[in-house]
């Protein structure tokens, strides 16, 4: 069973750091403590109001992160031109109406097949890996594979919803996806309320899990048990 990236969203860090209008928190010394603590990536989701991750966030994140550098966001013009400027790593697509509080659904990847190719196209051209957004319908991954992805991020909400009431149940349509996207060739990540409960069996059912994006619940977690340890405590899990 290979590992699993653990890749540690900070947009709670901002949206703390928002709330006084000063600089505390430093999300830059917070982005370098976590990778310092063990966590091999940095996830930022910066949205239109910038309500947590700032434009200007972003530019200077690129300039001292070290790890693997995600930004997840909907592909308009701004975000755009925006990643194309900053070249992360990766960069995560995902469908979010402007308003929206969290991303809670992903791409119908037949509908909007042309829009995602296009976008996807100039993304691989900068030489960023892109994944998108997705839920564990078979045939919504078969087109993810078909606009260009390198990956797909299988949105975990569904599957932490039902986890305590029936884990095997739960776990079911991810391991289909999974194996579905593994497939047609495409990378798996996973993402959206993965906590310290049910992770470790989310791993356990998807041997082939690339990364998986973990913030509210991490933030949460470190407020009881400290950064360092929480991050250790979710990469145990990934072991």
């Amino acid at each position: 069973m290979e590992s699993t990236r653990l890749s540690v969203n900070i947009n709670k860090i901002a949206l703390l750091r928002n709330a006084r209008g000063g600089a505390i928190p430093n999300l830059l010394q917070v982005a370098q403590d976590c990778e310092r603590f063990g966590a091999q990536g940095i996830t930022i989701h910066p949205r239109p109001d910038e309500r947590h991750i700032r434009y200007r966030d972003v530019y200077e994140l690129k300039e001292i992160v070290t790890t693997e550098f995600n930004i997840e966001g909907y592909p308009d013009e701004r975000f755009m031109n925006m990643v194309l400027e900053v070249k992360p790593h990766q960069c995560t697509l995902v469908p979010d109406p402007p308003g929206v509080l969290t991303s809670n659904a992903g791409w119908n990847t037949i509908e909007h097949s042309r829009f995602l190719t296009q976008i996807i196209d100039k993304l691989k051209n900068a030489g960023i890996r892109v994944s998108l957004f997705v839920e564990t319908n078979k045939q919504q991954i078969q087109h993810a594979a078909q606009t260009g992805a390198h990956r797909i991020e299988l949105y975990t909400g569904p599957y932490a919803g039902l986890f305590e009431q029936n884990r095997q149940a739960a776990a079911a349509p991810y391991v289909q996806a999974a194996q579905t996207a593994t497939a047609v060739g495409l990378g798996v990540n996973a993402g959206h309320d993965l906590n310290l409960h049910n992770l470790r069996y989310l791993k356990q059912q998807i041997p082939q899990l690339l990364e998986v994006s973990i913030g509210h619940a991490l933030i949460c977690d470190a407020l009881y048990y400290g950064l360092e340890n929480t991050i250790q405590l979710y990469l145990r899990q990934l072991e």
